[in-house]
């Protein structure tokens, strides 16, 4: 292998520029070269013009480059729970999705697997009449975001903090929110204002942002830089926090959200001008995290 072929079989995908050959050893996100999924299946716990009447076609892929301590996709983003597919099975996935009803093909957790979803997609992309949904933690790369120009359709980027404190203690991620407001902005060049058809989503960005017990007020920092995007973008002020997996060494985090916390951010939110979805504070519970049982992998 020459110099140059070497240099490009190491990773850089998202801010964190691991720089590794994932064909020998892993980085941050825990991903090899083959994609690996956990599930495939119509899911209904996402916004309701995203899941819509007959679910939202949700890929859960293995791994994740923010890898949280309160991810309540645990077992699939820490553990690496999941089968290793093709890229033409995962092109079939696609389709069978469809084929069952779904309202979109959405792509969850996908950053790590983009050349290879990429593929997948030039394949069957023109027997796709749904739209595609790319489904991150708002950690990534314009370059990364740019190669999927005219293939994502609606991105659904949670953005976690505007806190530079908050994201190395809870996600190690360095640089966070300017990293993920370039990453939006590049987003919304591409798919421009959003667009509905009959209830569901067709085109645009849904700003997705879980509110974290004990951070409200980062919360409000964060919609306040965003509020130049009010009117371009969909927001999805999140409640459905609960505590679990690696939250041991941070007992701030060893509670649910209070009444208080929420309605303080979306009480901002709505004086900043934003459209877009709230949470009742029965989503705080783990009904909402899918079963990675390898539903919709295997053929």
């Amino acid at each position: 292998m020459n110099k140059k072929d070497a240099e490009n079989k190491k990773c850089n995908l998202c801010p964190r520029r691991c720089n590794v050959d994932r064909s020998r050893e892993t980085g941050f996100c825990g991903a090899a070269e083959t994609v690996k999924a956990a599930a495939a299946m119509l899911h209904f716990g996402e916004e309701p013009p995203i899941s819509g009447k007959n679910g939202s076609g949700a890929v859960f892929f293995t791994g994740c480059n923010m890898r949280c301590v309160f991810c309540q996709n645990y077992k699939i983003s820490h553990l690496g729970y999941g089968k290793e597919i093709s890229v033409d099975r995962l092109s079939e996935i696609f389709l069978e999705l469809q084929e069952k009803g779904a309202e979109n093909i959405n792509l969850v957790t996908a950053t790590h697997y983009v050349k290879q979803i990429i593929k997948a997609l030039e394949t069957v992309k023109y027997r796709l009449i749904i739209p595609v949904v790319f489904n991150c933690g708002g950690y990534e790369s314009v370059e990364t975001v740019k190669m999927l120009d005219g293939l994502a359709d609606i991105y659904l980027p949670d953005v976690k903090y505007c806190s530079e404190e908050l994201a190395v203690r809870y996600s190690k991620a360095v640089g966070y929110f300017d990293a993920a407001y370039s990453a939006v902005e590049e987003m919304v060049r591409q798919t421009g204002r959003y667009v509905m058809e009959n209830g569901l989503m067709k085109k645009g960005v849904i700003i997705r942002h879980l509110v974290l017990p004990g951070c409200y007020k980062d919360s409000i920092l964060l919609f306040n830089k965003l509020k130049n995007l009010s009117g371009r973008v969909l927001i999805s002020v999140m409640r459905q926090y609960y505590p679990c997996a690696k939250i041991a060494g941070f007992p701030e985090l060893n509670r649910k959200l209070t009444t208080f916390e929420y309605n303080k951010v979306l009480n901002e939110c709505e004086r900043l001008g934003f459209d877009g979805f709230a949470q009742e504070k029965e989503s705080a519970c783990g009904e909402m995290t899918p079963d990675f049982d390898l539903t919709g992998i295997l053929p």
